[in-house]
């Protein structure tokens, strides 16, 4: 692969619903630019972007890849993305190193819920967008009605450079509307429009024009002195008004028959902004808010969009370079973790292919591999020059999982394997949950969480069983109790004996305790033990094994023995005087309760209200947003543990929603029996 300087570079993310063709329009581009002799198929894994061994056995994009293609003397790093909703983290990824986005749609299935999700986030980045309507040679394809029904969804508005030649059986090739010509087939070579598609061409050009016109006045001035712009002046003008937003481009094609693809490189070359033209770029620069261009004179700063690790060819590393150059066998600053790291060999990636070159230029796109400390969102740069490129936002993971290791060796790498797991993919984490004494793997959805899970096993050896995590209640009272207890032992020689009188009363606070004896029936030494064994007490739960919080405790009587009593003896006497007291308090169970968002089209409104309703949910409001609908309600935890998938299937994948803790609140008496009863038996199953 040959050196490409930052005006000669496009980087494009591809994104979509799962299945509109993302991964093998990458394949026929490949093919078309001899980057490679022949085309793979999604369902043989044979294709240059699915080369991961879970992407080839369930035939779906879970990973982004870095596409390469070379045309007219310029570099397309094309980034092809997954489909599916569990796998967003990986388009946020790679939009967040892109300075334009393709969107495909399906011209028979039509705008998809990941067509929408794809046009929004792709949005929120505020680069140029593009779409695509892909498989027009397929039965039932229909070009206009696709058309105006992705116009729909979109703010921006559309606006056709190409028309099919035909559609279904018929789709033969596209006509360009820039340059009025018509390319048949797979060739580069243009033809006179057919006379049959004329008059539909000659109107869509005049759209073009009155649209290209709006990029700037002196456009302006010639379209309203003269009524026409020459195809050159059509560039310029498309260019600044789809730089803008104000417009987004349609293509047409179908990848699989390799059909528009002539065209479509052309504008992509000619409308897609390298990336000097898309800088600049804003950075920090000691917690300043700088601006930085595409110059390879520039400062160095290199942003990491993407991590593998894999225990054969160790830990690889994605970045894009937004300002200087990178060169191979170098040592870098790594602006976040603030230690320094060395590069061996920087490759251009191709899939699993790594090209290796001396020099990556600004605006490229790179792969090092074997980088100790940095991580997916680090800037590496200069140490001379602090400058630090904002990270991407991802959406938060709902799902959670608890996990246990399956063997004792699982056991003792499950921390380690898990960090790295998380340290590839933002959108999953990891936690102990202490209340519940559980390892926690929060993912996107049931398919993110059974991938981890499997590349754990894969990659790194680790084997864990996941479960339904426990929710983290805790344990409180609800009056005032005494508890008395004596502890003794005799069992020849010294013995064991304390004796321990308290009263338990609800606190605001965590935890107090008062030394209330009069008279010296025991001595304060014994204060620190007895402290001890109610704090061990409160820590495992009393009626249903959950954290205890909530109470304030007074030692007020007891008694002890010149030569028996012992510290030990007055933290048992403390920890079963504790426990009776607290039974005697009207104990209570209280759950988390959360704070929920819940967005969902409009027509979905009822559905999820009703089904609010069966999870002992406090609607707070209701509000409508870009036409859709958003509740905003008070859910026990306990109601919401599944339900990324069960919003889900109620929305057709339509439907997102947010949550974080607010408070605690007592848990109904019939559920609290439940769970009581639900610890006696986990209790008894372990004896």
């Amino acid at each position: 692969m040959k050196e490409y300087k930052s005006e000669s570079i496009r980087n494009i993310t591809f994104a979509s619903h799962s299945g509109a063709g993302k991964t093998i329009l990458g394949e026929a581009l490949l093919l078309f630019t001899g980057a490679i002799n022949r085309m793979g198929k999604v369902e043989d894994g044979s294709t240059v972007s699915d080369f991961d061994e879970e992407e080839q056995r369930r035939n779906i994009s879970i990973y982004t890849s870095v596409l390469p293609v070379e045309y007219n003397d310029t570099k397309i790093n094309i980034l092809d993305t997954p489909g599916y909703t569990d796998f967003l983290g990986e388009e946020i990824s790679a939009l967040r190193v892109s300075d334009s986005a393709v969107i495909l749609v399906d011209a028979v299935a039509g705008i998809e819920v990941g067509t929408e999700l794809a046009w929004h986030h792709s949005g929120e980045f505020n680069i140029p967008r593009f779409v695509l309507i892909n498989k027009m040679d397929r039965e039932n394809a229909n070009f206009k009605k696709i058309l105006a029904a992705f116009q729909e969804i979109s703010e921006v508005r559309l606006l056709p450079l190409q028309l099919p030649l035909g559609e279904q059986a018929d789709f033969k090739g596209v006509i360009d509307l820039v340059n009025m010509k018509a390319f048949k087939g797979v060739g580069s070579e243009s033809s006179e429009i057919p006379a049959e598609f004329k008059a539909a061409a000659e109107e869509a050009h005049a759209a073009i024009i009155e649209a290209a016109a709006e990029g700037s006045d002196d456009l302006m001035e010639k379209f309203f002195e003269e009524g026409s712009l020459s195809p050159e002046e059509i560039l310029r003008g498309l260019k600044a008004v789809i730089r803008q937003g104000s417009f987004a481009p349609v293509f047409v094609s179908s990848a699989t028959n390799q059909i528009g693809l002539v065209p479509f490189l052309n504008s992509i070359v000619n409308l897609v902004p390298s990336p000097v033209e898309a800088g600049p770029y804003k950075a920090l620069s000691k917690d300043n808010e700088i601006e930085i261009g595409a110059k390879d004179s520039g400062p160095l700063a290199a942003y990491v969009w993407k991590t593998t690790a894999d225990p054969f060819v160790g830990k690889q590393t994605y970045f894009r370079v937004y300002s200087g150059v990178i060169n191979s066998d170098s040592r870098v600053w790594n602006q976040d973790k603030g230690v320094e790291e060395r590069l061996g060999t920087v490759s251009i990636p191709r899939g699993k292919e790594n090209i290796p070159v001396k020099v990556v230029h600004a605006g490229d796109i790179a792969i090092v591999p074997k980088l100790n400390e940095t991580v997916t969102g680090n800037t590496l740069g200069d140490k001379s020059t602090p400058i630090i490129l904002p990270s991407a936002k991802y959406p938060n993971a709902l799902y959670r999982v608890a996990v246990t290791p399956k063997t004792q060796a699982d056991s003792a790498k499950i921390s380690t394997v898990l960090t790295r797991l998380c340290e590839e993919d933002m959108t999953l984490s990891w936690s102990m949950e202490s209340a519940t004494r559980q390892t926690v793997l929060q993912g996107m959805g049931d398919q993110h969480i059974e991938v981890a899970v499997r590349r754990a096993a894969s990659k790194f050896q680790l084997n864990i069983n996941i479960a339904e995590p426990k929710v983290a209640y805790k344990e409180t009272i609800s009056k005032e109790g005494t508890g008395v207890y004596r502890h003794k032992k005799q069992t020849g020689g010294a013995g064991q004996f304390g004796e321990v009188h308290l009263k338990v009363m609800p606190s605001e606070g965590e935890f107090e305790m008062t030394w209330d004896v009069f008279g010296g029936a025991i001595s304060q030494t014994y204060s620190a033990s007895i402290q001890k064994g109610i704090l061990a007490t409160m820590k495992d739960g009393i009626i249903a094994g959950y954290p205890v919080y909530g109470v304030k405790v007074s030692i007020f009587d007891g008694k002890e023995h010149p030569v028996d009593s012992k510290p030990v003896a007055f933290e048992i006497a403390g920890r079963e005087a504790f426990k009776i007291a607290f039974q005697d308090a009207g104990p209570v169970l209280m759950e988390p309760i959360m704070n929920v968002k819940i967005t969902v089209p409009e027509i979905n409104m009822g559905d999820v209200l009703g089904d609010l309703n069966t999870r002992r949910a406090r609607v707070q409001g209701m509000d409508t947003d870009k036409g859709r609908s958003v509740v905003t309600a008070q859910v026990p935890m306990a109601e919401m543990l599944r339900y990324t998938t069960q919003l889900r299937s109620m929305t057709g994948g339509r439907g997102i929603f947010d949550m974080e803790f607010d408070h605690f609140e007592r848990v109904p008496p019939h559920l609290q029996q439940e769970i009581i009863n639900a610890h006696k038996r986990e209790m008894e199953e372990k004896e």
